[in-house]
C-alpha cells in the first residue's frame, strides 16, 4: 500500500483487505503523514518509508517506537520467500540504482498514486497504487513464491485488471 496522506480510515481498509487476503506482511511505500496511520500499523507486520510528505522527527521517531514498529533506514529492503525486496517512495530515477545494482527481484515504490507492474532488466518494479487521492484507491497483493501480484480495490475488494507486467519497452512479458 502507499499514499495514506494522513487517512487513517482508508489505511485500515486496505490492511484488513489485505490481511483477509492472506498477506502475512505489510509494505507501505511512504506519504504517510500522520499519527493516526502510524497507529494502524501498530500490531501488524508493517514495514515502512517515509515519502516527500511526511516530516520525520524525533518526537516521531518515540512515537513510532512506542508502537513497536521498525523505524525505516536510507534503504528498506525486505527477504520474503528467497526474494529480495526494496522500498521506496519515489519513482526513477530515484530507485534507478537499485536496478543496476541486480541486487532486487522486486522494487515497490509509491508517490505517483497509479498503480503499476513493470519488468526492468530483471526486476519487478511495482506500485500499489494510492489510498489517497486517486481515483481509485488501491493496494497490490504480491505472492513471492509464486511470483503473483493482484491489484485490489479498496473500496470494494475487486480485483483491477492487470494481467502481466510490461516491460522496459512496453511489451507484454511474462513473470
Amino acid at each position: 500500500m502507499s499514499d495514506s496522506h494522513g487517512d487513517a480510515t482508508a489505511t485500515a481498509r486496505a490492511i484488513q483487505l489485505l490481511e483477509s487476503r492472506g498477506a502475512e506482511k505489510l509494505i507501505h511505500c511512504g506519504d504517510i503523514c500522520s499519527e493516526s496511520v502510524l497507529d494502524e500499523f501498530a500490531g501488524h507486520d508493517v514495514t515502512f518509508v517515509w515519502g516527500n510528505c511526511d516530516s520525520p522527527s524525533r518526537a516521531l521517531r518515540k512515537y513510532v517506537s512506542s508502537l513497536d514498529l521498525a523505524w525505516p533506514e536510507a534503504l528498506v529492503q525486505i527477504d520474503a520467500a528467497g526474494k529480495k525486496i526494496a522500498v521506496f517512495h519515489g519513482h526513477e530515477p530515484a530507485f534507478s540504482p537499485a536496478i543496476e545494482s541486480g541486487r532486487f527481484d522486486y522494487i515497490f515504490y509509491g508517490h505517483t498514486h497509479k498503480y503499476a507492474d513493470d519488468m526492468i532488466e530483471k526486476t519487478r518494479v511495482m506500485n500499489p497504487g494510492a489510498l489517497y487521492r486517486a481515483a481509485v484507491k488501491t493496494v497490490a497483493l504480491v505472492d513471492t513464491a509464486s511470483d503473483s501480484v493482484i491489484f485490489l480495490r479498496v473500496d470494494s475488494g475487486e480485483e483491477v485488471s492487470v494481467s502481466t507486467p510490461r516491460d522496459r519497452r512496453g511489451r507484454r512479458g511474462s513473470s
